[in-house]
């Protein structure tokens, strides 16, 4: 299950198992929910997370492409060497922060 911890205007969500695949349905309403109530900084915590699919790629440009039109900071963290070998060439890290672990 998905973990989301909130303080004030900012909200992490730590997905659960080690892919974002089986989470993706569960991850997009939790974030499109926690949008909804105000959260103004959206923290995507990938330290369980160890494959990233196109879906996985999708949902967080899908993600930052509707929430920065309101406003809203998107960044994603603690992700693998792995994952950060993956979104540096899609250029992720010029749409929103990608930081390691």
């Amino acid at each position: 299950m998905t973990r989301v911890t909130r303080e004030d205007n900012k909200a992490v969500v730590q997905p659960a198992g080690d892919t974002f695949v089986a989470t993706i349905p569960e991850l997009r309403l939790k974030m499109r929910d926690i949008v909804g109530d105000g959260v103004r900084d959206l923290v995507i915590d990938l330290s369980a997370i160890r494959m990233v699919d196109s879906s996985g790629i999708g949902l967080l440009v899908a993600t930052y492409n509707s929430i920065h039109k309101m406003g809203v900071q998107l960044s994603a963290v603690n992700a693998s060497n792995e994952l950060m070998e993956l979104f540096r060439p899609m250029r992720m890290h010029q749409h929103f922060s990608v930081t390691g672990n």
